[in-house]
């Protein structure tokens, strides 16, 4: 199946592309390799997942948190190249967790979001080098922010 078949499966549904609120592209096209700027919580109106995992959230809404802004990332990608199919694989993902300084589970909270790039492109194909840190804070205090690299068909 393709990654936009794979994606009509899971019942999920992108929110809208979000906009750059600052002087950056949300994503750039260089060869055979898409940059994609880091994205946050965007809901389907629009407005953010707010919070600090730890202290106003806990890892399970965390986890669901990174999922959504899995979607952002596929939402752009959609906007900008026209299909997910135009994405051969995964090559990074850099998930960066807000949360209280004895939190220590950031790789799960990121999960939310390779689990869901795993789903649309396989194991294969959909799994990348990973990185996943803690920070004391992040734009608007959303809970997780996510940059990815992919490479194009």
């Amino acid at each position: 199946m393709t990654p936009t078949e794979n994606f009509n499966t899971l019942g999920l549904h992108l929110p809208p592309a979000p906009t750059p609120l600052g002087v950056y592209k949300p994503l750039l096209i260089d060869g055979k390799h898409v940059y994609v700027s880091g994205h946050g919580t965007v809901q389907d109106d629009r407005s953010l997942i707010i919070g600090r995992i730890g202290q106003d959230m806990d890892i399970e809404a965390g986890k669901l948190a990174a999922r959504q802004v899995g979607l952002a990332i596929l939402s752009t990608l959609v906007a900008n190249l026209g299909s997910l199919d135009k994405v051969k694989r995964v090559i990074k993902v850099l998930g960066m967790v807000n949360c209280t300084p004895d939190f220590t589970r950031h790789p799960y909270v990121i999960n939310g979001c390779s689990e869901l790039f795993a789903k649309v492109w396989g194991e294969e194909n959909g799994i990348g080098v990973r990185s996943a840190v803690g920070f004391g804070s992040l734009p608007d205090n959303i809970p997780v922010e996510i940059e990815a690299l992919f490479e194009l068909v």
